[in-house]
């Protein structure tokens, strides 16, 4: 469905415009995000970082900090690509089921097991359904460590699993010289329906479903995870960095190193999923594997704002959006909306330090972080989108100044501050 154009301006295919422009002290702005960047980089909390904050459909804010790595050789650029990490499920498995449910081809409260039909003779989980599920409340187990499956004690990689060259029933790349069995997918996949469910209903984050969600999304729509994402979505906003297995796409843009893998890889991962469960995937999936540019990203978290519309087009009914942002077990102390993380429940009575995100942020407000130092958030009340893209965990993961810090509740309350002394 499209909207009229007199509807395109308010809709907003994302412009440029300064902080002055929508009532920001631009000054304060800059002085305040610049003493907090050089605090994070000065305190190893990453080697560089860039935020972009667009505001009433105007980007007014899209700076670049630091390198690449502590070597100072390679500066962040603002078209550089990030590998997202979680950032993936509300970018990429999130707006497939969400037009799923639009179109009435999955119901939220239906058991999962009717359209994901092994789990349908399972005691535990044939009766759990997507709303549980994506909302976090169905006891599932936090993560399982399938990194453990194809390596031995010593570390060393079973040949059954993985071949440092391509051959047949070996085509899924997953590194430089790793390729992992094409179906190993499917012993994923057992090993998940072996897993406990906890009888305790409360909240409890659980990535493991947006293991099996591009199976599932495929075989209800009849494409390819990646290929759906694409043709509904990426190409439509015009959003041409977004997708998977960056290395393959010859793109001009810099690609931003994550770790440097003593464990897996044994070398500096860069252009290729960090995550190593999305990994052994073949570096498609729905809990990681997603890459693209603070850029495109905020053209994606500009149509949820929006609640569901992009340069004068329908991509989701206003309905389905709210459904899905909306906060969902408030009586179990979960904040959680549908795949969306919300603000803490009494967020705006917290100081910052105890605050997620920045306390100012709107009720009505949601988004989501990634492992790698990556982070988006949406407030449809300020219209306000927030995006900080980094590398926390160069040179490792082990690093965690990044949150110590409260370095991007920070950045983004600043945004809201600065609007008030404005006005």
């Amino acid at each position: 469905m499209l909207l009229s154009v007199s509807c395109l301006k308010a809709q907003g295919v994302l412009t440029y415009a300064s902080p002055s422009d929508v009532g920001i002290d631009s000054i304060y702005v800059h002085n305040k995000v610049d003493s907090i960047m050089t605090l994070g980089i000065q305190s190893n909390a990453f080697p560089g970082a860039q935020i972009l904050v667009a505001k009433d459909s105007k980007i007014i804010f899209h700076q670049a900090y630091g390198f690449h790595t502590y070597d100072s050789v390679q500066k962040v650029c603002l078209d550089d690509i990030y590998d997202l990490a979680s950032v993936t499920k509300i970018a990429g498995a999130l707006p497939v089921l969400m037009k799923l449910v639009d179109e009435g081809k999955i119901n939220l409260d239906q058991p999962f097991s009717k359209y994901w039909k092994r789990w349908a003779k399972i005691k535990d989980k044939k009766e759990l359904t997507l709303r549980e599920i994506l909302a976090h409340q169905a006891g599932l187990e936090p993560y399982i460590v399938f990194l453990n499956k194809v390596t031995r004690k010593n570390g060393k990689l079973k040949k059954r699993f993985i071949k440092r060259k391509s051959k047949r029933g070996f085509t899924n790349q997953v590194y430089d010289d790793i390729y992992v069995r094409n179906n190993f997918n499917k012993k994923m996949y057992r090993i998940i329906d072996r897993s406990k469910v906890s009888n305790d209903k409360t909240y409890k984050y659980s990535g493991l479903t947006f293991l099996i969600f591009p199976e599932l999304i495929s075989q209800l729509s009849g494409q390819s995870y990646a290929t759906y994402l694409q043709e509904n979505f990426y190409q439509p906003i015009g959003a041409k960095t977004l997708g998977f297995l960056p290395k393959t796409k010859n793109f001009k843009n810099k690609i931003v190193p994550t770790e440097i893998d003593t464990l897996f890889r044994k070398s500096l991962t860069k252009a290729w999923v960090h995550d190593e469960n999305a990994s052994l995937l073949g570096g498609i999936s729905g809990n990681a594997g997603l890459f693209g540019t603070a850029t495109d990203l905020a053209k994606l978290m500009q149509l949820y704002q929006n609640y569901g519309v992009y340069g004068g087009r329908r991509y989701f009914s206003e309905a389905i959006v709210k459904e899905f942002t909306n906060i969902q077990y408030p009586e179990n102390k979960n904040r959680r909306g549908l795949g969306f993380d919300k603000p803490l429940i009494g967020n705006d009575t917290l100081a910052l330090r105890d605050a997620y995100p920045a306390p100012e942020v709107n009720p009505e407000s949601f988004g989501h972080a990634g492992f790698t130092g990556t982070f988006v958030w949406a407030d449809p009340k300020e219209k306000l989108v927030f995006i900080f893209l980094s590398n926390r965990v160069y040179p490792t993961r082990k690093n965690r100044n990044l949150y110590l810090l409260n370095i991007r509740g920070a950045l983004q309350q600043v945004f809201y501050q600065g609007k008030l002394l404005k006005n």
